[in-house]
């Protein structure tokens, strides 16, 4: 699904990003509500919702499936200064949930290419969301989802052709078999966050 957002496209830049694990659903400009079923046959699935959020200032996905409720935010969020992290692992709410981001700088031709490969991707993705800010087809943010047996996974991108980086992220969402973990008061499990020269699993 691709949308043109209603919405003028501020000066924003690829390092204002930060991400963040919990809070609350912000005001969106576009949604896409995505069910998670295996069959009637399969009762270890993942079943329930995900939803893809396109904001102002970048995205939100919420899962309200099996054990828990989860809800990723990347976006420029106001008081929050820290860089987007290289990778992220936690527990959370009967999850194992990863995170991995990193930054493509491009020259302008080869941006542009880059940006409409990854639109028509989008466009014809079942499950997938894609905003275009107006004024530039190159400045984007794009959802794309898959959903397995027992996991959930997203990639993302935010688009800056105006300093020519392109942020990339990965996340996934595994069943947890309850094998004693140590978890927190919280719910929680100590969090692993690498630094933004650290390893990148998976790219």
């Amino acid at each position: 699904m691709l949308t043109t957002l209603q919405t003028s496209y501020t000066d924003t830049r690829a390092g204002d990003l930060a991400w963040q694990l919990g809070g609350e659903p912000l005001p969106a400009l576009a949604v896409r509500d995505l069910r998670l079923d295996d069959g009637p046959d399969r009762s270890d699935g993942v079943r329930g919702t995900l939803q893809l959020r396109l904001l102002g200032a970048s995205h939100q996905v919420i899962l309200a499936a099996g054990p828990g409720d989860c809800l990723e935010t990347v976006a420029c969020l106001p008081g929050r200064r820290t860089p987007l992290p290289a990778r992220v692992a936690e527990q959370v709410a009967g999850w194992e949930y990863e995170f991995a981001a990193r930054i493509e700088e491009l020259p302008p031709h080869v941006f542009a290419a880059r940006a409409q490969e990854l639109l028509a991707l989008v466009e014809g993705h079942p499950r997938a969301l894609a905003g275009i800010f107006p004024g530039d087809p190159s400045a984007f943010t794009a959802l794309v989802a898959h959903c397995e047996e027992r996991r959930v996974h997203w990639r993302t991108w935010h688009a800056y052709p105006q300093e020519g980086r392109l942020v990339c992220t990965r996340s996934s969402l595994s069943l947890r078999t309850p094998v004693g973990a140590s978890v927190g008061a919280d719910g929680h499990a100590p969090a692993h966050v690498g630094g933004p020269d650290g390893p990148q699993a998976g790219w």
